[in-house]
């Protein structure tokens, strides 16, 4: 486990840097070199020490059984890997990490969310475009699709 580089502002004794176990990041690499995996959604557990898979989806599911999986009142980190056909006819993939934190989630989860994102990101080595959303039209799939045609 990676060690507590500082204690966040508020205190209570989390972590600043929380762990990402290899099981992680293997459902990560999954999704990026065998497409396994649609999508991956990742939570940070109960005790803030990890971020976890919560749900991975099949390669069939649809970008709606996706967000669907997200819940309306917490957040999440999720990796969707987006097929498309480009402008110039040519059929492509492209991997988003998404930082999820609606309105309604808390003040502390959205704050434990906000602090960890950059080093979790920075672990998904592939990635190639990122999106804060905190609300679904911040992730509609017409936005990810805008973004993936514009490489």
């Amino acid at each position: 486990m990676v060690a507590a580089a500082a204690a966040l502002p508020w205190g209570g004794g989390s972590p600043a840097w929380i762990d990402v176990p290899e099981r992680s990041k293997s459902a990560f690499m999954e999704l990026k070199r065998r497409k396994v995996h649609r999508y991956v959604i990742f939570k940070i557990d109960d005790r803030r020490e990890e971020i976890v898979v919560e749900k991975t989806g099949a390669p069939g599911e649809s970008y709606d059984d996706f967000t669907a999986s997200l819940p309306a009142d917490d957040c999440r980190y999720a990796v969707y890997d987006l097929d498309f056909v480009s402008d110039d006819n040519c059929r492509k993939s492209k991997i988003f990490f998404i930082s999820w934190s609606p309105s309604d989630s808390r003040i502390r989860a959205k704050t434990i969310y906000a602090v960890s994102r950059n080093q979790f990101r920075h672990e998904l080595d592939g990635v190639h475009f990122e999106i804060q959303a905190t609300d679904p039209d911040d992730m509609d799939l017409e936005v990810l699709r805008g973004r993936a045609n514009r490489t």
